[in-house]
């Protein structure tokens, strides 16, 4: 009976184990991705640096939070990514500020597309952000979904000129300062 009953617990936990592995694999991690991308000249008529961005964020992220498929028929198509265009722009810009050398950095959108990655569809948001003068480092506060998805994490790539410099924000490490 003991031998029996050890055939059956070795089963059951080998049965857990195989389902919680199937349910990790079955989502893949909330990432984003911001590219910036430094113009060969700062703008020295108009005394400020520019930067332009693409910020890529999964559908199925924003889905969560915003609630894009409105017919519910588990398919975001582009005329209700459309209808809710104002409303991604809005709900991510307000979880992403910039400054230069510590002065606030203007962030102005310029376009909304749709991109896709390995894992899905993702919004991607253009716009530039516009720092006062000459800034030697640009500083990035990032937060989307940390509230609700501690796991989130923002891969972050600036081409500068001939250098190329990445790093990875998280809700752990919601802020990072890059060289420009």
């Amino acid at each position: 009976m003991t031998g029996k009953m050890s055939l059956i617990r070795y089963a059951l936990l080998a049965l857990t184990a195989a389902l919680a592995s199937g349910a990790a694999n079955a989502h893949s991690a909330s990432d984003a991705y911001l590219t910036l991308v430094e113009p060969a000249r700062a703008d020295q008529t108009r005394n400020e640096t520019l930067l332009h961005v693409q910020w890529d964020i999964a559908l199925r992220d924003l889905d969560f939070v915003l609630k894009l498929d409105d017919n519910g028929d588990g398919d975001i198509v582009w005329g209700e990514l459309r209808r809710h265009q104002k409303a991604i722009a809005q709900y991510a810009f307000q979880y992403l500020k910039a400054d230069g050398d510590g002065k606030s950095c203007h962030i102005l959108p310029t376009g909304q597309k749709v991109d896709n990655h390995a894992d899905g569809a993702y919004a991607s948001l253009t716009f530039d952000i516009r720092c006062p003068g000459f800034p030697r480092r640009l500083g990035l506060d990032y937060r989307l979904f940390f509230a609700i998805d501690p796991s989130h994490r923002a891969i972050v790539v600036l081409h500068n000129a001939d250098n190329i410099a990445t790093a990875l924000l998280s809700s752990d490490k919601p802020q990072i300062d890059l060289g420009l």
